[in-house]
This record gives C-alpha cells, sequence and structure tokens, in this order.
C-alpha cells in the first residue's frame, strides 16, 4: 500500500496508569511533538491502588497544550486511549465520590473468587470477554456494595477514568465498546450491558454511560477546556478505545495471526481476531477494538518489574539503575538457568490463570547456583508466562504467524533473544512509536477520514529487527514449559496455605522495587 497523502494532523492522548502521553501525528505515521505528565500511583492500604481523577483531568489538558504549543500546523482532532478496567463512582453533577480504582486495585480478590468458583463464573466470562480477576470493574463494584453500602447506595454513574476525562472536557458522558469490554458488565456478542452482570453488581443500565463506539466523534470541547489547551471549541474528539487493543494497532498488529507482545513493568499479548470468543477454559479475555475487530490474549503482572526486584535483592551492590549490568549477568548463566525455574508471581497474576493466589517462587534451587543463576530465571519466568498465554490464544482458535514486541525490554539483546527462543518463534521489533497514543491517533484518523482504514497501520510502522530463536534454545525451553505450567497447580494449596498464615506472620520494612 503506497503512503497515505491525505492531510491531517491528529493528537492522540494516552492515560496511562502513572501517566498521560500526548502524542501528535500526521497522516503518515510521523510524530511531530509529545509531552508527557507523571502523576502518583496510591497505595493507602494493601491491595489498594487509586489515583485522584482530578489530577490525571489535569494531565491530560497540560500533555494537550504542551503538544499544540510545539505544533506550527492546524489540530484535525484528539483520541483517546486509556488503561482499561478503571472505576469511578459519581454524584448526580458528575463530580467523583470515590477515587479510581486502576486495574491494579486488589481490594476485591474474595468477590473476584466467588465469582470465578460459582458454575455461572466461566459463562459470564464467555459472555462478556473479561475474566472474574480482582482487576475487572464487576468485582470492584461487589466491593463497595458489601463493604462501603452507604456510598454505593449514593452513587449515580459508575464510570471509567477516561469516561470522566470526557465528560470534563465534552460534557458528554459516554463509554466506548472497548472500555466497556473490559468491565465485565458488557455482552460483548450483542454490545449491550448485560442483564445478569448488572444484577449481580446491584446497579442498573441508568448508573452507566451511553455506550458508543469506538470511533465516535463528540462535537468539541468546553469553553473552559478549548482555553486551557488553545484549541478551537469546535475541535473534533474521538472517544477512542483501550490502551491493550490500541497497542495492537500502533504496532502494526492488525491483521489476524499478527500477535502483539509488550513488556513493561508488567507484560501482555495479544492477537486482532475479527469476531469476538475466548478459549473454552477462560484463559483469555475479548477486548473490543471496532465492531470487527477484537483483542483476544492475556496481560501478566510481572514484566520488567521482576529484574528490578532481582536487582534489588540479588544485586543491590550495583545500584539503581542497574538493568545493564543485571542482564550481562543473567547472560553469564546457561539457557535453562542450570535447571532452575521462577515462577514470577511476585505482584500476584492475572492470565492465563486469573488469580489473585499465586506468590512467587524459586524451584530447583542447588547449591551450584549462583546469582546469575536466579537473575537469569527470573528473566525467563517472565517469558515463560508469556508462552502460556500464547498458548492460550491459541486454544482461542487462532493462528500466530507474526510477533511484534515492544517495550522497556525490548532494548536488550538478551531479553530479544530470550523472548523468541522461548516462545519459539520469530519476533519482531518495530522501529519508534509509542505504541497505545499511535493507535489511538490512527483510530482517530480514520473516524475523521484521514486515512481509509486502520490497516494502513501494517504499512505505516517500520520493523526495525527480527529476532529469529536459536534451535537448541528453543528445544531446552520447549522441554521446560510444560513444568512451568505443572508447579503452578502444584503449589497452589501452598499458595492457598501462605495466604491464611501471611497476616500472622512478623513484617519487616520492604525494599521499594
Amino acid at each position: 500500500m503506497p503512503p497515505v497523502t491525505m492531510s491531517g494532523v491528529v493528537i492522540g492522548v494516552d492515560i496511562g496508569t502513572t501517566s498521560t502521553k500526548a502524542n501528535a501525528y500526521d497522516t503518515n505515521g510521523r510524530q511531530l511533538a509529545s509531552h508527557l505528565v507523571d502523576y502518583p500511583l496510591n497505595d493507602p492500604q494493601p491491595g489498594y491502588a487509586e489515583q485522584d481523577p482530578h489530577l490525571i483531568l489535569d494531565a491530560v489538558l497540560k500533555s494537550i497544550s504542551m503538544v499544540v504549543a510545539e505544533l506550527a500546523v492546524p489540530v484535525s482532532g484528539l483520541a483517546f486511549c486509556s488503561a482499561m478496567h478503571s472505576l469511578i463512582g459519581l454524584n448526580a453533577a458528575g463530580d467523583p465520590l470515590t477515587p479510581s480504582l486502576t486495574w491494579a486495585d486488589s481490594r476485591s480478590t474474595r468477590q473476584a473468587e466467588r465469582l470465578r468458583a460459582v458454575p455461572s463464573g466461566l459463562a459470564l466470562h464467555r459472555r462478556t470477554g473479561t475474566p472474574m480477576h480482582p482487576m475487572s470493574p464487576l468485582p470492584k463494584l461487589l466491593w463497595f456494595a458489601e463493604q462501603e453500602p452507604k456510598l454505593f447506595e449514593s452513587v449515580a454513574h459508575w464510570v471509567g477514568i477516561k469516561d470522566w476525562v470526557l465528560l470534563r472536557i465534552c460534557d458528554t458522558l459516554v463509554t466506548d465498546h472497548s472500555i466497556a469490554s473490559a468491565t465485565g458488565l458488557l455482552d460483548i456478542h450483542r454490545l449491550e450491558w448485560d442483564s445478569e452482570a448488572l444484577a449481580i453488581a446491584g446497579i442498573t443500565e441508568k448508573q452507566l454511560p451511553r455506550l458508543v463506539a469506538t470511533t465516535a466523534v463528540l462535537p468539541g470541547l468546553t469553553p473552559q477546556a478549548a482555553a486551557i489547551t488553545e484549541l478551537p471549541q469546535r475541535t473534533p474528539v474521538v472517544v477512542g478505545a483501550g490502551d491493550g487493543p490500541l497497542a495492537n494497532l500502533g504496532l502494526g498488529a492488525v491483521h489476524p495471526g499478527m500477535v502483539a507482545c509488550s513488556i513493561g513493568t508488567s507484560g501482555a499479548m495479544r492477537v486482532m481476531v475479527e469476531r469476538p470468543g475466548v478459549d473454552p477454559l477462560g484463559g483469555v479475555f475479548c477486548y473490543a477494538l471496532t465492531e470487527h475487530r477484537w483483542a483476544v490474549g492475556g496481560a501478566i503482572n510481572n514484566g520488567g518489574i521482576v529484574l528490578k526486584w532481582a536487582g534489588a535483592a540479588l544485586a543491590p551492590d550495583l545500584g539503581e539503575h542497574s538493568e545493564e549490568d543485571l542482564v550481562a549477568l543473567a547472560a553469564r548463566a546457561p539457557v535453562g538457568s542450570g535447571g532452575l525455574i521462577m515462577l514470577p508471581y511476585l505482584h500476584s497474576e492475572r492470565a492465563p490463570h486469573w488469580s489473585a493466589l499465586p506468590r512467587g517462587a524459586y524451584v530447583g534451587l542447588t547449591h551450584s547456583h549462583r546469582r546469575e543463576h536466579l537473575i537469569r530465571a527470573a528473566m525467563e519466568g517472565v517469558c515463560q508466562q508469556l508462552a502460556l498465554v500464547l498458548s492460550s490464544v491459541r486454544a482461542a482458535g487462532n493462528e500466530v504467524h507474526e510477533i511484534r514486541a515492544s517495550g522497556g525490554f525490548a532494548r536488550s539483546d538478551l531479553w530479544r533473544q530470550m523472548l523468541a527462543d522461548v516462545l519459539g518463534l520469530p519476533v519482531s521489533f518495530p522501529a519508534g512509536h509509542e505504541g497505545s497514543s499511535f493507535g489511538a491517533a490512527l483510530l482517530g484518523m480514520q473516524a475523521l477520514g484521514l486515512i481509509p482504514s486502520i490497516d494502513v497501520a501494517a504499512d505505516l510502522v517500520r520493523i526495525e529487527e527480527t529476532v529469529r530463536p536459536d534451535p537448541a534454545a528453543a528445544a531446552t525451553y520447549a522441554a521446560l514449559l510444560p513444568l512451568f505450567a505443572e508447579l503452578y497447580d502444584a503449589l497452589v494449596p501452598a499458595f492457598t496455605s501462605i495466604r491464611r498464615l501471611a497476616p500472622g506472620l512478623p513484617t519487616g520494612p520492604e525494599a521499594p522495587i
């Protein structure tokens, strides 16, 4: 396909877990300006992971205004994406009554486990595309109903963070099919709120935003938002989608069989399909991008943060920001870490088991293992967990013929090779793009008629390098993967006992990771 020549600049606004980034792109995929604003993720109690919605709104407006100030050309529109699974309770005036609970908030673990344990739990997962896990708004709503009943009764609307930001800057309360498909409340096959899920949550359809397509265009900005951003009030605003599906789009992984894999602090693996559905065992999620594009896959809690933990716990002498030195140490250990396996569940886990129960574990430790073995095993464990997600993606009936990967880990040659070896497939690494924000901009360009289709993404994304698996290493990892998978089930009784005993055990100061 030839390069797109239609003119236009769209700002993709990515509302992330710890920052908002705005990036301006033209229709040939060139990034013209960028600005990032950080904000805190608060944990006032164990299991809590929440944010101040007002700080996020301020970050959105500031990031947009800074990008607008850098541009020498008019802005054709704004397009949004955000982290999925957030939940905020609003009063009738649209003001927050609760913080924004993020995907990382696990206070509703027991509610999620109850939902998973009943026979209808898997059926609900298959119908809504969202696993019964504390990341999801559905068990979070149950937590509020049971633990904060007076507050729960006073909430007029339950929304996600992107929904609230759009309410504030466009004066319209809507949620897109993508964000809604990650709530556990949407029937993804009918694109309607699921009556059984609403009944379980104890809410009504009137308490949720109006459902719209991800390509829906809002008519413009409020006078206040226009003044802060210095954009015309009539600037079109494309509602956009969730960051996961848009990351696939931003990597050009838009066709069936093309998998997007990312390892940042956490990790994820997703493939685009044309019709919604999950595997028979419920090992994957299914989230919308557009009416005919769905992201099937799984997210893991423990990505690059495992290497950061290894540095603090095993090699504090290397100091902070020692990732390169840690990887160099790991490279001294053999493939397979001399029979040492790490289950990297330092922050519990999501796919494919979707349980908040597991803890991290080293298995196979002997007197001959040194810290380079432990560090390498931690890195291998992250890749092996992604391999389990890939197996679930295939179990959902999807062929996989290409993998595109991104994230901070991609700066390391060892990580790149290890991922290809563990997955047993070539892995391509695109150059330069900001994943979700570029995906949001592309979706916005399609919605505004600036590009013919989001299919152009596959041609706009340039592949920097393709790493092919080493046959011997791939064979070693293939032999170890079934054992890695079996260890989860084998250790569930131990994980259960640890959770029961942990509250009564002495605690000491924790090193930050």
